[in-house]
């Protein structure tokens, strides 16, 4: 707990976090250092303590990762020499910490042929490509009230997807159990994954496996339109760099070397997936 003896107030007060930070941001700037806090989160998330000492600082950063996988994820909630959107990735060896320098490569199964309920979705993170797969599951319910379980995607954001697959496309999901999962336990929040998420789940449902080399992105509106997102062509190079030949996106795809599979409509996504049509 940071305090300072100019003070009489008891550590961890919001007087002594001030006195003892504001002493540490002026040995920074005469000794031009860099000085880092570490404090700790409440379960919610958010810095324990007073919320003073976010104000006073250049940048808030923090980890974050799921228990159980080696990796963690460096986020910044507060730049004022930067932009906040951006990530760095991390695995725990032997050696502590190193970055990760190709995180697609970590959260993408190279093991063998696609199963049914998966689809690679090409996003970003901050300024830089991610590909990760999106699995889904859905099965015949057990019990009275279908269950709905998701883990690295918004909740509210399944629930809009799975309206649509069943509206616009006719997909009978409402008595089935659905359950989503982004691999890896990366969280993905940008509404280009919505056409990943809807493939994966129509997927298993109609246990058709989408091909091996295949990414899917596209923001899905309410109508069931596939919107065009931010920086398709930069989805497409890292998608293209891992080996991936072709791509189920928004109609106004430019490829390049890759084979584009434009849709304009979901339910024409879902029909492709239904009856294999890649060629």
């Amino acid at each position: 707990t940071m305090w300072s003896d100019a003070h009489e107030a008891a550590p961890g007060s919001v007087t002594q976090v001030r006195a003892a930070t504001g002493e540490l941001v002026r040995l920074a700037k005469k000794h031009g250092v860099a000085v880092i806090l570490v404090g700790h989160v409440t379960k919610e998330g958010t810095i324990a303590g007073p919320r003073v000492i976010e104000h006073m600082v250049d940048a808030v950063l923090s980890f974050e990762g799921e228990r159980g996988y080696p990796f963690r994820i460096l986020r910044g909630t507060k730049n004022r020499f930067g932009a906040t959107d951006e990530i760095g990735v991390f695995e725990m060896g032997d050696a502590g910490l190193g970055e990760v320098t190709n995180p697609s490569a970590l959260f993408l199964d190279t093991s063998g042929e696609r199963a049914a309920g998966a689809a690679v979705f090409a996003g970003i993170e901050g300024s830089r490509p991610v590909l990760v797969e999106f699995q889904a599951l859905v099965a015949p319910s057990a019990y009275g009230t279908p269950r709905r379980a998701v883990v690295g995607w918004d909740s509210g954001r399944l629930a809009m997807v799975l309206a649509v697959l069943e509206s616009r496309c006719g997909l009978s999901l409402g008595n089935r159990d659905v359950y989503l999962n982004v691999a890896g336990g990366l969280r993905v929040s940008e509404p280009a994954a919505d056409l990943a998420a809807a493939a994966a789940l129509a997927s298993s449902a109609l246990d058709e496996a989408l091909p091996q080399d295949c990414v899917v992105f596209g923001e899905i509106s309410l109508s069931g339109d596939i919107r065009p997102v931010s920086r398709m062509e930069s989805r497409m190079k890292e998608a293209a760099k891992l080996g991936f030949k072709r791509v189920l996106g928004p109609q106004d795809l430019e490829g390049g070397s890759m084979k584009i599979h434009g849709v304009t409509r979901l339910a024409d996504a879902i029909r492709r997936i239904g009856e294999s049509q890649w060629e």
